[in-house]
């Protein structure tokens, strides 16, 4: 049955409105934002095949950026601090290693792996996500209770819904609230969902993965640390206990997000703001995953888009006999979050310093354009090293692109039409001669509407690239046919990649910490 269909027989989604309740008003916590995400995520309603078939492509996604990271620093720490977690019965696989260790360190580690190099699924509308943040904290819980490949559907179907559908109807960077905030409470419906928890205890669990995990988005401002790896692994392995500790019978602060004290009183707008926070009906299917997009290049979503215009410009400017060294100037006309959070706009000196992190540089649109500019390609790793970025010619050429905010290309940003919804960017480049050459792509080419949409092919393709040489081939093949296989998949230990013993041994040597 179609989204369509459903919609025809009365189950469309609900627009449910959430504002500020004083403590002396009548508000039943039926109707509490909580309560509506914990219906939806004890819904039994059957997955769309469609959905199956992206939590699918989005596992193998996830697999093939985590195992590009794994002999990463900050993935490295992750990994030992969850290998110090050993446990002789049930436990979850810590990603690229053998053993069973303690489910909630397991997330924080294989989160912080699927993350740490800015790789994988992407949803951007009043707030900006990466769903596929759901899949590890969700994949830990399902192996440690035993659960087959059909529960771990259901669960992930679930987490995207629920983060997918809050970023559509609550801005938290415009309060400077990091977007895990939504992670938290989708991943505790994620687990509900899978471990067919009653609705009230479903109810509690978003509450406590709310409360304990908001944060200031600092982890996305200025010098930007290893931490934004781990900020969503953190709320996995807090949405973890905190479904731990509501199964025991446990509460949450309530109302969370309409409270005299809540999120949005004093975190967001004020007590005078109402959301609409759009959900399915009850029998509505479960299709968010479906308008969710991976990319193609190592970098932040909104550069997607500009890296394949730079690709294509490089080609333009060659034709025209012109190099880049004659380049007087480059202006991006871009949406308004493009412009204030990765450009010119954020008013970040680290996004013109050559010396600035991985991370940092992995925000700098005007670092990004002008690599691709010049390379005409983009790579994870090369792309960032320390040599590139401090190349004199690149460097002289990145200080000449600036960003502006253009009022249509926000508009296109914040459209709910996914025909008209677009991240991309106007590029109008300036000779020193006066000669101008402008060129505009509004998605990516990787996009569902893009030039080359990635499907099935292209996300194995992607993770056979990045576990060349650090993941044998049997073991690649192993992979793959389980995850293809997921529906009747009876071990989910199945899903883990486990690297070389030589690619581990590349593994920088961490400092002792506590554990």
């Amino acid at each position: 049955m179609t989204a369509e269909m459903i919609q025809e027989v009365g189950c469309p989604m609900i627009e449910h409105e959430v504002r500020t309740r004083r403590s002396a008003e009548d508000f039943p916590y039926e109707e509490h934002l909580a309560y509506k995400v914990a219906q939806v995520a004890a819904d039994p309603v059957e997955v769309p095949e469609d959905t199956k078939e992206m939590i699918i492509n989005r596992i193998i996604d996830n697999a093939a950026v985590a195992v590009a990271s794994v002999v990463r620093r900050p993935v490295t720490s992750a990994r030992v601090m969850a290998q110090a977690h050993a446990v002789d019965k049930q436990g979850a696989a810590v990603f690229g290693v053998d053993g069973r260790y303690s489910a909630e360190w397991a997330a924080l580690a294989n989160g912080t792996a699927v993350r740490e190099l800015d790789f994988h699924d992407t949803f951007l509308a009043a707030e900006y996500s990466h769903p596929g943040d759901n899949i590890p904290p969700l994949l830990a819980v399902a192996q440690h209770k035993g659960l087959d490949g059909k529960a771990l559907i259901r669960g992930i179907a679930t987490g995207y819904e629920i983060q997918v559908n809050l970023v559509k109807g609550i801005s938290l960077h415009e309060f400077k609230i990091d977007h895990v905030a939504h992670l938290g409470p989708s991943v505790a419906a994620g687990i509900g969902t899978m471990l067919n928890l009653d609705v009230d205890t479903i109810y509690q669990s978003v509450g406590q993965a709310l409360h304990t995990t908001t944060a200031t988005r600092q982890s996305r401002k200025g010098l930007i640390s290893s931490w934004k790896a781990y900020a969503p692994a953190f709320a996995g392995k807090m949405a973890i206990e905190a479904v731990d500790r509501c199964m025991r019978g446990e509460g949450a602060p309530a109302p969370i997000w309409e409270g005299e004290d809540g999120v949005i009183a004093w975190m967001l707008h004020s007590p005078d703001r109402t959301y609409t926070v759009p959900l399915p009906a009850p029998g509505e299917e479960k299709r968010a995953i479906l308008d969710t997009y991976t990319k193609e290049h190592s970098a932040e979503y909104q550069s997607q888009a500009p890296i394949d215009l730079a690709r294509r410009m490089k080609q333009t400017i060659a034709d025209a006999g012109r190099t880049t060294a004659e380049i007087e100037s480059i202006v991006l006309h871009t949406s308004h979050h493009t412009h204030y959070v990765i450009g010119t706009g954020a008013n970040d000196p680290q996004k013109m310093d050559p010396t600035a992190s991985r991370e940092t540089l992995d925000h700098s649109i005007m670092y990004i354009f002008a690599v691709a500019l010049e390379d005409g390609m983009w790579h994870h790793i090369d792309s960032y090293s320390p040599e590139r970025a401090g190349r004199k010619e690149t460097v002289e050429l990145w200080h000449k692109i600036s960003t502006t905010e253009d009022p249509e290309w926000t508009r296109r940003y914040h459209s709910t039409d996914p025909n008209e919804k677009a991240f991309g960017a106007k590029a109008v480049i300036t000779f020193a001669d006066g000669e101008v050459i402008e060129d505009e792509l509004a998605v990516a080419d990787a996009h569902p509407l893009g030039a080359r949409p990635f499907e099935r092919a292209d996300y194995i393709a992607k993770f056979r690239t990045l576990a060349k040489g650090l993941v044998s081939e049997e073991e690649q093949d192993r992979f793959i046919a389980a995850v293809e296989n997921l529906e009747n998949l009876n071990d989910l230990n199945e899903l883990n990649v486990r690297l070389t013993a030589e690619a581990l041994a590349a593994a920088p040597q961490t400092p002792e910490g506590i554990f």
